[in-house]
């Protein structure tokens, strides 16, 4: 498909890799609809986004877990745009906590936003996509939708939600002969974005970006490039393809390795977090950026095979010293 052109509406524009997704697609000079609770934000993104050639944008604050309000969005660009060529589902907040001691509601909050925002998205693209006879819907998902981690779980079950809404997604628009609306599912490894600032946090201990982190310019890219070349499903960053191998190949080992470097490089073991909602309820002031300050950066294979052997060293010398007890 041809990306140059295109109307592109993404999902949770206001930071991040929508943020960074929606500038890449301007840069192309695709017409962006921007979307996200904070318009003042998204007012920002667009102002970016207008000083590149021949992209036009349109803003539209919108909330994914009311279906109305996405419906609406899917209306305003249609009527402004006349037809929806690309939709990124993107929106998406988290929690970190001992599952004990996360409150159910926030629980619920995160599934609602990231699972049933991505459903009523998914639905008022479709809608319009089945219609014109092709389209292309981008879900991002996570790596975590292969290999979870602790103090994540509700982050963990709704990328693999949104991983499996794909597939089904797929395999229906084929049975209906619908070969040019097409869907894929991105899993990005960590990214260098303000997710892990804005989460609700019960542990104690600040969220900080698990290493190694890519900047979110790179999943855009990817996004993109879906666009211009669709497949099922692709992996952002050398870390992430590891970490789906591993969990193919060795899950029961991959599980204890993800778990040990989750709690040692995740969660701060010198800045205390407080204990806070963050932005499952309600957006935090202010503007929106795409970066989270984590630096990130592409990290040289050198370095990424070292530091799992020392991960996977460890978790397995563990092991066999809690096995000798």
């Amino acid at each position: 498909m041809r990306v140059r052109g295109s109307v592109v509406v993404v999902t949770g524009a206001s930071s991040g890799v929508g943020r960074a997704t929606a500038e890449e697609f301007a840069r192309k000079g695709c017409s962006v609809v921007v979307a996200a609770r904070r318009e003042e934000a998204l007012e920002e993104v667009a102002e970016r986004c207008g000083r590149h050639r021949n992209a036009r944008t349109l803003v539209v604050p919108t909330d994914v877990t009311d279906a109305e309000s996405v419906h609406e969005l899917a209306r305003r660009a249609v009527e402004r745009f006349g037809r929806i060529d690309v939709w990124v589902n993107n929106a998406a907040v988290t929690v970190f906590g001992p599952f004990q001691d996360t409150p159910l509601e926030e629980i619920r909050r995160v599934l609602d936003v990231n699972v049933m925002g991505y459903v009523h998205g998914a639905r008022a693209a479709l809608e319009v996509m089945r219609e014109q006879g092709r389209g292309t819907l981008v879900n991002v998902s996570s790596v975590v939708a292969a290999l979870p981690q602790p103090y994540t779980h509700a982050y963990g079950m709704s990328k693999a939600a949104v991983r499996a809404l794909g597939t089904s997604l797929r395999q229906e628009l084929w049975l209906d002969g619908m070969r040019r609306v097409k869907v894929c599912t991105v899993l990005p490894a960590t990214i260098d974005t303000p997710l892990f600032d804005h989460a609700a946090n019960h542990t104690g201990r600040r969220p900080v970006a698990m290493p190694p982190v890519y900047t979110p310019e790179r999943v855009a890219r990817a996004v993109v490039g879906l666009v211009r070349s669709p497949r099922r499903e692709k992996v952002v960053g050398p870390a992430g393809r590891q970490i789906l191998a591993e969990a193919r190949t060795m899950p029961g080992t991959a599980e204890r390795m993800m778990a040990f470097q989750a709690d040692r490089t995740h969660l701060s073991r010198r800045e205390p977090g407080p204990d806070t909602q963050g932005n499952l309820f309600a957006p935090l002031p202010g503007g929106g950026a795409a970066h989270g300050g984590w630096h990130g950066r592409r990290r040289t294979a050198a370095r990424r095979l070292a530091t799992a052997a020392l991960l996977t060293g460890a978790v397995l010398g563990a092991g066999r010293r809690l096995g000798a007890r």
